[in-house]
This record gives structure tokens, sequence and C-alpha cells, in this order.
């Protein structure tokens, strides 16, 4: 029999399957409502620091993921041209060792497959956008698009960057569009051609930068991401495709290292890099904003999904520490708040690892015993 409150989380991204997952393994009556028909594989990778690790071993994911993903020893910051080394952060079993936790490299689906497998499929419904919301002393009525609806003592807002329900609560917003596009896929290494390619690299360059590393155990499939300048292209989607050819003009002159991974690429995604400030609240009764909904970030820190897991791990643990869920809600705001706007505005800058660096306060962070007052 579950526990109550019931509770609704719109979106099944890496917050809402992390929120949906702890919350099930605490007994709460959780149902995912989630606006996509199917989930995709889409071509991208993400990077899994210690502290997103230690949210993974909790909900029993650890060995599943190191079975499937790739450890980097190291991660290189170099100049863009020459190649010449800025900084190396000591990765592996030393990073391991002092962190309590790996850090770990991987496609973003096989981690959201990872995730999906803990949440059962009568707990989770697809083709569910919302519409409208309503709520009172009752709870929460959800209204789909479908002509359906849901009720739920309370909702959690999972529902990412264009979050309807950020919109409904706070007003229309205005993002700040940096003028920067990102450009990103995944591909086998075998079309290399047997060039190497370091484990996890930065090549920073004077207005633009790409990161490229291995997303697997095997080192048989290759990412890279970038961030570069180009002030006519406003459209935040992770879904549209790039212009190869556009891609590697922007490139021109970088490393052979980049021009390698760039030319056996097959094609490539864009998106525009957008930015949001730190919102003033994230809670309103039984309805609370949760990762990209509440604190979208730029890519620069590698930190959005690790902090949207975060969240859902200290969520989980104010609801079950305070019975209210209205103040349960007002506790993780103000658990969560000072860490995400500080992450936010450190990536911001897209100075993380330029020089020498010292990410303890990021990858030492440990949701499941971080202090909730």
């Amino acid at each position: 029999m579950s526990r109550g409150p019931s509770i609704a989380i719109l979106g099944a991204g890496m917050g809402g399957l992390t929120a949906a997952a702890a919350l099930l393994r605490q007994g709460y009556d959780v149902h995912v409502y989630e606006q996509a028909r199917q989930f995709v594989r889409l071509g991208a990778g993400i990077q899994m620091s210690p502290n997103a690790m230690r949210v993974l071993r909790g909900l029993g994911l650890e060995q599943h993921i190191r079975s499937t993903a790739f450890q980097p020893t190291y991660w290189a910051n170099r100049e863009w041209d020459s190649g010449e080394m800025k900084f190396e952060l000591t990765l592996g079993a030393k990073a391991e060792e002092q962190y309590g936790a790996p850090y770990l490299l991987m496609h973003r689906g096989d981690l959201h497959a990872s995730l999906a497998s803990l949440v059962p499929d009568d707990r989770l419904s697809l083709n569910k956008r919302l519409v409208s919301f309503e709520q009172d002393d009752s709870g929460v009525r959800l209204q789909f698009e479908d002509g359906t609806s849901a009720k739920a003592d309370a909702m959690i807002a999972a529902d990412g960057i264009h979050s309807g329900v950020r919109t409904s609560m706070l007003g229309p917003e205005q993002p700040k569009y940096s003028g920067r596009v990102a450009y990103r896929t995944t591909f086998p290494a075998s079309l290399l051609g047997g060039k190497p390619i370091g484990e996890c690299t930065k090549w920073w360059g004077v207005d633009r930068h790409i990161v490229i590393y291995y997303v697997t155990a095997q080192k048989d499939e290759v990412y890279f991401v970038t961030s570069n300048p180009e002030s006519d292209w406003t459209r935040e989607s992770w879904s549209l495709k790039g212009n190869l050819d556009e891609l590697r003009a922007a490139f021109v002159g970088f490393h052979d290292e980049v021009q390698n991974v760039l030319n056996a690429c097959p094609e490539v995604h864009k998106w525009a890099i957008v930015e949001r400030d730190p919102l003033p609240r994230w809670t309103d009764g039984k309805v609370v904003l949760l990762g990209d909904a509440c604190h979208p970030m730029t890519p620069y820190m590698a930190q959005g999904a690790a902090t949207s897991m975060e969240d859902a791990i200290v969520l989980s643990r104010c609801i079950e520490a305070e019975p209210d869920i209205a103040r349960a809600f007002q506790v993780y705001e103000r658990a969560r708040k000072s860490r995400t706007s500080e992450i936010q505005m450190t990536s911001h800058q897209n100075t993380w690892m330029r020089q020498r660096t010292d990410p303890n306060w990021v990858y030492g962070y440990d949701a499941w015993s971080a202090p909730l007052e």
C-alpha cells in the first residue's frame, strides 16, 4: 500500500525520473506524466561527476552505469590551435579516492534508460501534454491536451527549460539569447579511421570551444559539443539538425585532433544557448519546480542533469521529513537555491577548468546527506 501524499510528476527527464525513483522507494504514490510519445536515444553525451554518481549509487544504479560508461583518467583543457595544456584535472582512480565516487562519461540515452528502468510502466504515462492545472485544499488537478485529467495531492514540475508550470506560476519569461549556439552529436569511433583523440578534452579558442570525449566503456562511440558565436540562430531545441559545412567552417584553424573529429562526424544537431536569471521562487502551495524548470544553466560546467538529480533527492528527503507538503517544498527550495544559483553563475562565466580549478565544492556535494535547513 502506498503512503500519502500522492504526487504527480510532470516530465520524465533526468530530474523527473530521479524524483519518481526516489519517492517510489520511499513508498509514495507517484505517477509521471511525459509529453513525448516515446523515448528517443538522441545523440548526446553526458558527464556524471561524483556528485551525480552519488545520486545513482543511492538508487542502486552505480554498477550498471560503470559497466556501460567510460571512466577517463583526466580532463584536459588545451589551447585551440597549438594543443598546449592549460590545465589537466586528474580523474580516474585518484579522483574516485578523493571524492568517494567516480567521474564517468556516457551517452545521455543510456543514463535516461537506466533511470526509466526504476519507474514501473504503470507509473508512467506518455503523450501527456499539460494544458492547465489548478490547485485547492484537496490537491492539484492536471488537464492534458488529449482531454484526460489527473488528480494528486501535489505536483512536481520537472518540465524543463520551456516549463509551462513556471510560466503559470511566475508569468511569461524573456530568456536572454547569448548569441551563441551549440553543435553536438555522437558517432561511431570507427569513423575516425584510427586517428586518436584524448579521453576527455576541452579545446579553448578565443571566442569558442569544443569538448570531445568517449561515451562508452569500449571507447567505440565519440561525442562532441561546441559553443560558438552565431547571433541569428535562436531556436532552443535539441532535435534540430545543423549544417556540417557551417560547423566545420566555424572551427577552421583548430588543432588537427579537432579537425579529424569534425570531418568524421556524419551529422550534427544544433541549438541556441539561452540564459535565464535565477527565479524569485520555486514553489506555489502544493506545486514545486525542479531542475531546468527552475534553474536552467549553460552547459559549460556539465552540471545541468547533475543538479536536477540532486534536486530530486533533496526534495524526496524533504517530503519524507516534513508531513505538510507545502512546507516540504519550501524547505527544499531553501536547501537548494543557493547552490544552484552559484552553479548557474559560474557556468555563465565559462571559466570552469580554463585555468587551475578546485572542483571540490561541486563534486564533493552529497544530496543524500546535505543539510536540509
